[in-house]
């Protein structure tokens, strides 16, 4: 495949942010969320207290000075495009910024919808090409994580790369579960392997292994050529872990970037944070972790702020004072507009306009946003989904067998509680 001149031929300089676009993909279902998926994208669960997990990856974006964002959206994304169009609408053409959201929408043929991650972003070459990106930073909308773009675009131009890949370190077990890279002493890729059953350690570090993040640099002109060929391979899958990235390991130059070299931490302290929440145990350990008194994720970090839609709500409010009937809440985390009348709440992390009644207890709970939890109620180790009505008298988290009867209990002990769940349990 002839190459077009690079980024330092064209005589592109830093910040390299300024030259690029961020692609998301957030099509995906997340199936191993359950029922947490069933009527919303995975990128569009809720996460944290106020944003959904899209929020980090255009955050990432937005903070490292890339101002031309687009996501390419497909299973069930109503949710998803809703909160992207009021969060996300401050982008002004005039200051040269764009954000947009492309549905897979049958632009190229009338019976194709996205074939693959590499045809989510082949179907909109014309769009790419309309704003002129030097580069393009293409990202999974899944992750939970702080990352600045801007020094993988710098190593990306430095090392002359023609795609770079942010890996993470994992131990040898952990990465039985994803693509593996198997580099040299200059992070140079040698080998990608998917998911392998022994996976190659790093060089000096026999005990882990290079695990790719999902996050890709490119330099534009490449990348389009590349899913011009791509796409006329009829053998293909489209996909860029698949067939895209195997392909320049083994004919071009992939070089690995190390999460570490880029991961925005608040303190000299705090570990390396991110989290794949794709599981119903995943996402409410990483919820709950969030109420350690010092997490391993800040969300109170002003230099790096998660951006999201800010909903106008009034603060959170606590009434009744009264033994057996104290509005409380300790060690957890509450949105605006919730209402804690009379129950007590422990090790939580609690959602916009939810509303708790008296005499209840609720412990090591995620609830979603306008759930209302009713009187004389005791919950633990549990997920609520938006907008659960839970009946008075409901006791979940003491019973495992019960739990498992009426609702989705995990394997770990997390029970997942959604709206048709409830409505069966009380007919």
């Amino acid at each position: 495949m002839a190459r077009t001149k690079t980024a330092k031929e064209l005589g592109v300089s830093a910040p390299y942010a300024r030259h690029a676009m961020a692609y998301v993909l957030a099509g995906g279902r997340g199936s191993r969320l359950m029922e947490l998926t069933d009527r919303r994208a995975k990128p569009a669960v809720y996460f944290g207290g106020k944003s959904r997990i899209i929020d980090f990856a255009l955050s990432n974006a937005l903070n490292s000075g890339i101002r031309r964002i687009a996501v390419a959206t497909q299973y069930k994304a109503h949710s998803l495009i809703r909160h992207l169009q009021r969060g996300w609408n401050f982008f002004r053409p005039e200051r040269n910024e764009s954000f947009d959201i492309l549905p897979a929408s049958q632009r190229v043929s009338e019976t194709m919808w996205y074939l693959g991650t590499a045809d989510a972003v082949y179907q909109n070459i014309d769009i790419i090409e309309s704003y002129g990106p030097i580069f393009i930073v293409l990202l999974a909308g899944d992750h939970v994580y702080k990352m600045d773009y801007e020094k993988m675009l710098q190593q990306h131009v430095d090392s002359g790369a023609d795609v770079t890949v942010g890996c993470l370190e994992a131990s040898l077990e952990e990465a039985r579960g994803f693509g593996v890279m198997h580099v040299d002493e200059k992070n140079r890729i040698i080998s990608f392997l998917e998911k392998p059953k022994n996976p190659p350690p790093m060089p000096g570090k026999p005990e882990v292994a290079l695990c790719s993040m999902g996050i890709y640099v490119f330099e534009t002109s490449y990348l389009i050529d590349l899913l011009k060929s791509d796409a006329a391979d009829v053998n293909s899958s489209h996909d860029f872990g698949k067939d895209l990235i195997p392909y320049i390991v083994k004919n071009g130059n992939a070089v690995a970037h190390h999460f570490s070299q880029s991961c925005v931490t608040s303190t000299e302290e705090a570990k390396h944070y991110w989290r794949d929440v794709g599981t119903v145990d995943a996402y409410w350990g990483a919820n709950i972790d969030l109420t350690d008194v010092v997490p391993d994720l800040d969300l109170y970090d002003r230099a790096w702020p998660i951006w999201t839609y800010g909903e106008i709500t009034p603060p959170a409010k606590f009434v009744h004072d009264v033994d057996g009937r104290r509005g409380l809440a300790i060690s957890s985390l509450l949105s605006g507009g919730c209402i804690v009348s009379g129950a007590a709440i422990s090790r939580s992390l609690v959602f916009t306009g939810v509303h708790v009644h008296s005499y209840s207890t609720i412990h090591e709970a995620v609830i979603l946003p306008y759930a209302r939890i009713g009187r004389n109620v005791r919950l633990s180790k549990v997920v609520i989904d938006a907008e659960v009505n839970i009946p008075d008298g409901l006791v979940v988290g003491e019973d495992p067998e019960l739990d498992a009867i009426r609702f989705r209990r995990t394997d770990d002990g997390v029970t997942l509680i959604t709206g048709p769940m409830i409505e069966t349990l009380t007919k």
